[in-house]
């Protein structure tokens, strides 16, 4: 009878319910985030690789054409060659520059600074704010002609300064500086690092004579190499992503005569501007490709100069 009882209990495949719904509850917790996963994100990234081959403007069905997008990209576009040359330059400036005021600010604090808690949250507070739409409009009266920037100049020194943001030989270096001041976040990332060198490294540096700027360089850089390279590769991902400082200080046109136009800000004409759809698809494809390939050889250079205490170097 108890025997019988047991059988029916288990089943026919001897497992009983309660282990079948135990193995199924980690799937069900997961269901939310896998549905959210499939509809908005991994569904959205086939849509448009596939709408990378179609001419579609949003009121008619798209049409396939193939690869005349990409074709027309790289032969045919100056625009596209234009926003890449602008992006570069941009990163060109703005990556080395943001880390190495960053990391020099994160040195400083490191020190016993009084108030350092302090002026490591208001340094941080660029950060939250640099790429809002306000501060974006506040940098374009900053430079313009008769901005602030211009005032000082002709106050302390007799310039009389350009229209930065309406000069094209001066346009971009006005974003550079905008992404320079929110050095905020990789500074508080550079100070976790710097927090992790153990001090007697530097006691005994010092006990052999060996300058504080020597042991920044012998000591400081090696040890937080990991962390520099992850800075870069962030900064990198995030410059290439850059849009609405572009957006605002240029008026979404990206002048003077091209001279802000971020590829971010071409794909966003391509596709709300001149609604064309398909062909903005293909160039987030591309910038995709680019991301990934700098991010490729990021890692595979970085053997080169970073090294990790389980390396066994």
């Amino acid at each position: 009878m108890t025997i019988a009882a047991g059988t029916q209990a288990t089943g026919a495949t001897g497992r009983s319910p309660g282990r079948d719904w135990g193995r199924l509850m980690p799937f069900l917790f997961l269901a939310p985030w896998l549905v959210g996963f499939v509809v908005f994100t991994l569904g959205p990234v086939l849509a448009s690789l596939y709408l990378s081959f179609t001419k579609f403007d949003l009121l008619r069905p798209p049409t396939w054409i193939g690869t005349d997008n990409y074709v027309r990209m790289f032969t045919a576009d100056y625009r596209f060659v234009q926003a890449l040359k602008v992006t570069f330059t941009y990163l060109l400036f703005e990556v080395p520059l943001k880390l190495a005021f960053a990391l020099l600010v994160a040195v400083i604090l490191d020190k016993a600074v009084r108030g350092s808690g302090f002026y490591r949250a208001l340094f941080y507070v660029p950060s939250l704010l640099g790429g809002s739409v306000a501060i974006a409009v506040l940098w374009r009266q900053l430079f313009d002609g008769n901005g602030t920037v211009n005032r000082v100049l002709l106050w302390l020194f007799g310039i009389q300064g350009p229209s930065w943001i309406s000069n094209p030989d001066t346009a971009v270096y006005t974003l550079v500086l905008l992404a320079i001041w929110q050095f905020g976040s990789p500074m508080i990332i550079f100070l976790a690092g710097l927090r992790q060198i153990p001090q007697d490294l530097y006691e005994a540096a010092s006990m052999d004579g060996a300058s504080k700027w020597r042991q920044f360089r012998r000591i400081t850089l090696p040890l937080l190499a990991p962390v520099i390279f992850f800075n870069m590769v962030l900064q990198v991902i995030e410059g290439f992503k850059a849009f609405t400082p572009a957006f605002i200080i240029s008026g979404g046109t990206g002048g003077p005569v091209d001279s802000t136009l971020f590829y971010t800000l071409y794909l966003y004409q391509e596709a709300f501007a001149y609604f064309r759809m398909g062909y903005a698809a293909a160039l987030a494809w591309v910038l995709l490709i680019i991301i990934a390939s700098f991010t490729s050889m990021s890692f595979l250079t970085s053997k080169y100069w970073v090294h990790y205490e389980d390396d066994g170097r």
